[in-house]
């Protein structure tokens, strides 16, 4: 009989995907991540059929928490902007905080190997946000453009934003703030 598998394990095979696709790229051996995880290379393929499993598991684990964080205390009664602002800062503080997921989010998100099902559920779980979102572009000179383009252009502000923090931390609130006003001007106005 098989013994079940354990949530540990599952996890520590996570975190080291995300360190070694952070340092060496998706193409990075899956032996790699199975010795950083300290598990055997097939225990790893006992918990992912392969490595696009893998991946798209990954990929779906790290917006989860990056949900999460946004989502924790999130202002549902605010205007839009302040929904905005909140929503923009705890990305950014997510992305300085968590260098190595950043790296391997931009990474998987550009990556052929992910599902067309874990994209979709990848934005289904930031459904608030993205209704905020297109709330603030339906007046704005974005109004036009797929919800999608408007998120890329706010994860490149972000991206931005992120590295000025982590290379000048002591201007970490003056960078975050006008990072927030570009993106905001780029959707909000006319």
């Amino acid at each position: 009989m098989a013994r079940p598998k354990s949530e540990d394990k599952r996890n520590a095979i996570l975190a080291a995907a995300t360190e070694v696709i952070a340092e060496q790229g998706l193409g990075a051996p899956t032996a790699r991540i199975a010795k950083l995880a300290g598990v055997a290379e097939g225990t790893l393929f006992t918990y992912f059929d392969n490595k696009d499993a893998l991946l798209n598991a990954l990929y779906l684990d790290i917006k989860g928490e990056l949900r999460e964080v946004m989502m924790t205390s999130y202002p549902k009664q605010a205007s839009v902007r302040e929904r905005a602002q909140y929503v923009w800062d705890k990305f950014v503080d997510w992305g300085v905080a968590q260098p190595q997921k950043r790296r391997a989010m931009a990474q998987l998100a550009v990556s052929e190997r992910l599902t067309e099902h874990t994209r979709t559920s990848g934005m289904n779980a930031f459904a608030h946000i993205n209704e905020m979102i297109q709330t603030s572009v339906a007046s704005g000179a974005l109004r036009d453009h797929p919800p999608a383009f408007v998120a890329a252009i706010m994860s490149a502000l972000a991206e931005t934003t992120m590295d000025f923090i982590v290379r000048e931390p002591d201007e970490a609130q003056r960078y975050r703030q006008a990072g927030f006003e570009a993106f905001w001007n780029a959707i909000a106005r006319n």
